[in-house]
């Protein structure tokens, strides 16, 4: 399955890391993660910020489920969890470390019911998650 994976590149990359490991949960798994933290969509030159945009939409428009990084905070996270929600119509994973001080009240109060939030330990618990969202998403 097509999964986009998103987190903050620019903004606060505190949490980098574990989106990282997002990435390469749903790769584990056996699933294309749309994602430029994925070894195979690095691109080998710089990309504009409207080359960027473009990809992006495109990723998102072929995916069949989104997962977002949001421990730290991203605009561009936040729109592209907008745009999945309210235009593709996705079922959209946001996950949080348990240490984040700062998750978007946005988000956390968001009631769409596309809209799954959880918050990890570990990557043992972000494992699970992300495969249980899979799971029960996935076939809908």
């Amino acid at each position: 399955m097509i999964i986009y994976c998103a987190g903050p590149i620019k903004g606060n990359t505190e949490y980098k890391d574990n989106y990282s490991k997002v990435v390469e949960i749903v790769e584990s798994l056996g699933h294309t993660a749309l994602s430029e933290m994925s070894k195979k969509f690095i691109s080998s030159i710089p990309l504009s910020p409207k080359q960027v945009y473009a990809r992006d939409m495109k990723w998102l428009e072929g995916s069949k489920l989104m997962i977002a990084e949001i421990s730290g905070p991203s605009l561009g996270v936040g729109y592209e969890i907008a745009y999945a929600l309210y235009v593709k119509k996705l079922n959209v994973l946001a996950v949080h470390s348990s240490d984040a001080p700062n998750v978007s009240s946005m988000i956390l109060g968001c009631n769409n019911p596309k809209l799954f939030i959880s918050k990890y330990n570990d990557t043992e618990d972000l494992t699970k998650i992300i495969s249980d969202f899979i799971l029960k998403s996935g076939s809908n």
